[in-house]
């Protein structure tokens, strides 16, 4: 393990300069309009109450800045752990109540707590075991898990069910009763955000929807028409303070909090190694790592949920201007303003309107064109992609969340228990592959086989049948079996008692067991469960010109009399 970087206070903002800082803080006034009210409507999807949206573009911005190391990301609220969060609390307490609020906070301290342990540990690469196929359907899922859950308060229907196909069901039966007001209301709101979206991408569309809903409102007394407004804004700065609960209720909250801090690993790391790829900077995803615990550290705190690296909200900083941090400081400092003075206005917010952006927010969820990519490409995750949106859609985020980091992980074994495999043939000088099919044959009384994984329990069995069903094949017979080890990096102590069963087989059957292209570390497993004796160090060679011209079966003796095993020569 690589000696530990020690953590430097706003890294992510040096070096400054004057023209960059106007442009950073102009990008952060630009992402405050767009983003206070997706925070908002972020506080719809977790079930906390709305002023705790304002609380997570406050304190967790700066406390990301200070302890993270990619310039773009930004650290907030986000749909996806929202959903995550509301999916394990909603049975334990009320929506939205005081309880409920403490709970949410627990769960953001517990997640900063795994999160500072896989810096510690240097853990930044589980982001990698999260594929995108899956990634993708977890998300479509989320999408259509929080749009349905919208449609209640758009049409002015009642929706009590937790679950997403109950929730369903009451819209359908209520929908002779949907109040007109309401939906008309959604539906101005719905049009405008996706109109400017279209239109004019850089207009923050959800902000001139919000100003026009309240004004609206304002004037012409929504609430006396029967339209719900949003609850009473609290003013000021956020409580501080940890989260009051007691010792026993911690433990139902550790499978959300990893649940949680799944989801902002995976999120997070793809979003910070997309921007600093394509802005060509070097990107540190265990320093941030560090950062995002603080931020939920600061969000527990603060009164608010758990936060997370958000691939929407960056976007809009990036295509405002903001290339560091200094960005997201500039964006707390003008939610500071709104809490301190402008949070009075917010009481006359209709809930429809509301509801309205966060539908918006869901519809973009849906990726439709990456599950189109994907099915182009591969129907095989394809498929996996459509499981893993359904399940969080029928069964919930949590569950579905898990799927699919089962589901990366199994087809990497899949592929690893079913690797490619081939017979390689000479033609023209060259080495081809072509089907490990029974009466394959590379030469007349040689075969090269080919395995394309490591060798360990799993596989083993597969592997020793694969090399039986080629050499006890009707036809000539097999006097020499080359193993094109290039693939094979490792082998098990399982693998290993397979191998030498095998090579006793062969030896019986009249056939030698030939290595070639083994790697330095698979000639370290070979020694270590003593199969070099077995194989015997003169059956294994560096390539196959020098095994065939060892054995006498090609026409071209041009092989060194030795070469060491990092050396690589064509085949």
């Amino acid at each position: 393990m690589h000696e530990k970087r020690e953590p430097r206070l706003f890294r992510s903002i040096l070096p400054l300069t004057r023209d960059r800082a106007m442009r950073d803080v102009l990008a952060g006034f630009a992402l405050a309009a767009m983003n206070v009210p997706q925070a908002l409507g972020y506080t719809r999807i977790a079930g906390t109450p709305v002023v705790t949206g304002l609380y997570t573009l406050l304190l967790p911005l700066v406390a990301f800045a200070a302890f993270g190391s990619s310039r773009y990301l930004v650290v907030a609220a986000d749909s996806a752990t929202a959903a995550v969060l509301a999916g394990g609390l909603s049975e334990m307490a009320p929506i939205a109540s005081p309880r409920y609020v403490a709970l949410a906070g627990t769960v953001a301290l517990l997640a900063a707590a795994f999160l500072f342990a896989a810096w510690i540990f240097e853990l930044g690469f589980l982001a990698d075991f999260l594929s995108e196929t899956v990634l993708v359907g977890f998300l479509t899922g989320v999408g259509f898990q929080v749009g349905i859950a919208m449609l209640g308060e758009m049409l002015g229907i009642t929706v009590t069910s937790p679950r997403t196909l109950g929730q369903l069901a009451q819209v359908v039966r209520g929908l002779p009763s949907a109040h007109p007001p309401t939906l008309v209301v959604a539906a101005a709101v719905l049009a405008l955000v996706l109109i400017l979206r279209r239109m004019a991408p850089r207009l923050p569309g959800p902000l001139f929807a919000v100003a026009g809903a309240i004004a609206a409102s304002a004037a012409f007394n929504f609430s006396g028409h029967g339209i719900a407004l949003i609850e009473p804004v609290a003013g000021g700065l956020p409580p501080f303070g940890l989260p009051a609960v007691k010792l026993n209720e911690i433990l139902p909250l550790i499978p959300v909090a990893v649940s949680c801090f799944l989801v902002i690993v995976t999120q997070s790391a793809a979003t910070a190694r997309a921007y600093a790829w394509r802005h060509h900077e070097a990107r540190d995803e265990n320093t941030d790592l560090l950062g995002l615990s603080a931020a939920n550290v600061s969000a527990a705190l603060s009164g608010t949920f758990v936060v997370n690296g958000s691939p929407t909200q960056t976007a809009m900083v990036e295509s405002s201007g903001g290339a560091s941090q200094l960005a997201q400081l500039a964006t707390a400092a003008l939610v500071a303003v709104v809490l301190l003075f402008l949070t009075g206005p917010l009481h006359y917010l209709p809930r429809c309107a509301l509801a309205a952006i966060v539908f918006t927010i869901a519809v973009g969820l849906v990726d439709l064109r990456g599950l189109r990519d994907i099915l182009a490409e591969s129907p095989g995750e394809f498929r996996l992609a459509l499981l893993t949106a359904a399940t969080v859609v029928f069964v919930g985020v949590q569950q579905g969340l898990l799927l699919a980091i089962a589901l990366s992980l199994l087809r990497h074994v899949r592929h690893s228990y079913r690797p490619h495999t081939a017979v390689l043939v000479e033609r023209d000088g060259h080495w081809q592959p072509m089907p490990a099919t029974p009466g394959a044959i590379s030469a007349p009384g040689v075969l090269v086989f080919q395995f394309g994984a490591d060798l360990f329990y799993a596989n083993a069995g597969r592997f020793a049948t694969d090399v039986r069903g080629l050499v006890g094949a009707q036809g000539a017979p097999v006097k020499w079996l080359i193993l094109d080890a290039g693939a094979i990096t490792s082998i098990d102590y399982s693998a290993a008692h397979v191998l030498a069963d095998l090579h006793q087989e062969l030896a019986a059957r009249g056939v030698s067991l030939v290595v070639v292209h083994a790697p330095a570390s698979l000639l370290s497993d070979l020694r270590r469960h003593r199969l070099f004796d077995i194989i015997g160090s003169d059956h294994i060679f560096d390539t196959l010109r020098e095994t065939m011209a060892a054995i006498g079966g090609h026409p071209l003796h041009t092989a060194p009399a030795s070469q060491p095993a990092q050396a690589r020569p064509n085949r």
